[in-house]
C-alpha cells in the first residue's frame, strides 16, 4: 500500500526497531502512533519526526494491559479516524539457563512477547475488519526457528508469535483483506540484551558480540517493504540475518 497518510501504530517505539520504524515510515508519509512506557523518550522521538515535517502521536501504554490498548486505539481513531497497520514490536529477551529457575523473567517474557502481541491484535482487529483492510506486522525472531543455549523461553515466545501470525493470515486475509507479516531478525544492535541478568549467559554472549549485527534501520527497511506491497501481495515472513551469523 502507498504509505502516504496511512495510520500506523508502533509498540515499543521508544528505542531500537520501534524508533527506527517510526522514523522510516513517517519519512514515507505515514502518520505514526508511537507507544511505549517511556513517555519522555516517546515525546523526544515525536518531536524529531515533526521537526522533519512528519506526523506523529505519542501515547504512553503498557502492552500487557488491555485497557492501555483500548485507550491507545480510541485516541488513534479520535485523532486520525482509522488504523491501517500495527507493528507489534515490544519485546524482552532476559535469556537464562532453565536450571536457574528465573521464573519471574519467564513470565515477563510470556506477558510482553506473547500476550502483548495478542493484546495489540485484539485492539485493532475490530477496526480493520470494519474497514476490510489493514496490515498486522508482528516482530518474531530467527529464534523462532532454532533453539540456542539460554533461549528456551525466549525461543518459545517467538515461535508462538510466528505461528500466531500464520494463523491470523489464514483467517483474516482471504475474508477481510487484512495482511499479516512475521518479521524474524537475527542479532540486532538494540537494547534487547540489556535485559539479561544471568551472568553465565552474558559471558557466553561475548563471542556473539564480536560479529557485526544488523542495525535497527535494517529491520525498519524490511517492515517498510512489507507494508508497501499492493494489497493483493502478502509478505508472510521476512527472515533477515547478519551476514556473519550462522
Amino acid at each position: 500500500m502507498d504509505l502516504e497518510n496511512k495510520v500506523v501504530i508502533i509498540t515499543g517505539a521508544s528505542s531500537g526497531i520501534g524508533e527506527a520504524t517510526a522514523t522510516k515510515l513517517a519519512a514515507l508519509g505515514a502518520k505514526v502512533v508511537l507507544t511505549a512506557r517511556r513517555e519522555e523518550k516517546l515525546n523526544e522521538i515525536k518531536k524529531k519526526i515533526e521537526d522533519k515535517g512528519g506526523v506523529a502521536l505519542a501515547i504512553t501504554a503498557d502492552v500487557t494491559k488491555k485497557d492501555d490498548f483500548k485507550t491507545l486505539t480510541e485516541n488513534t481513531l479520535s485523532k486520525f479516524g482509522r488504523i491501517d497497520a500495527i507493528v507489534n514490536n515490544a519485546g524482552l529477551m532476559p535469556l537464562s539457563y532453565i536450571k536457574k529457575l528465573k521464573t519471574d523473567e519467564w513470565e515477563t517474557m510470556v506477558d510482553v512477547n506473547i500476550k502483548g502481541v495478542l493484546n495489540g491484535v485484539a485492539a485493532v482487529l475490530p477496526t480493520m475488519m470494519d474497514q476490510k483492510s489493514g496490515h498486522i506486522i508482528n516482530i518474531s525472531s530467527s529464534a523462532a526457528h532454532r533453539y540456542f543455549p539460554g533461549g528456551s523461553v525466549y525461543c518459545a515466545t517467538k515461535a508462538a508469535v510466528k505461528m500466531f501470525s500464520e494463523g491470523l493470515r489464514q483467517e483474516l486475509a482471504p475474508k477481510y483483506g487484512i495482511n499479516v507479516t512475521s518479521i524474524e531478525p537475527g542479532l540486532v544492535d538494540t537494547e534487547l540484551m540489556d535485559t539479561i541478568t544471568d551472568e553465565d549467559i552474558k559471558e557466553n554472549l561475548s563471542e556473539m558480540k564480536k560479529m557485526t549485527p544488523l542495525e535497527a534501520d535494517d529491520i525498519a527497511e524490511a517492515i517498510s517493504y512489507a507494508l508497501s506491497q499492493p494489497q493483493r501481495a502478502n509478505i508472510n515472513d521476512v527472515y533477515i540475518m547478519p551476514t556473519e551469523q550462522q
